[in-house]
């Protein structure tokens, strides 16, 4: 379990990297790790694991995540997300040659 959700943070991540412009990249991994923790708080509840301090459990992931996403959350700044979210739902004029 804890190889997928390395899998689900460490894919988008390098993605975002790669295609958001560099003042987008902690919103954007903010969302995407307050998104996982949603989904490991689900699948937490839904298996119902017996709890043992010694081992990863998927609460503590969730913790994890949502840690890290209030980390990121606050490094960025407001204006950031405002451009996230007013570029990705916005339409680009088109640029011709």
């Amino acid at each position: 379990m804890l190889m997928l959700f390395g899998l689900l943070t460490a894919l988008p991540a390098a993605l975002a990297f790669h295609l958001l412009e560099p003042e987008l990249v902690l919103p954007a991994f903010s969302v995407l790790l307050f998104i996982e923790a949603a989904f490991a708080v689900l699948a937490a509840r839904l298996m119902r694991s017996a709890n043992s301090a010694d081992d990863i459990t998927l609460w503590d992931l969730a913790g994890g995540f949502t840690l890290i996403g209030c980390a990121a959350a606050v490094l960025g700044e407001p204006d950031q997300v405002a451009l996230l979210l007013t570029e990705q739902g916005g339409i680009r004029p088109w640029s011709g040659p």
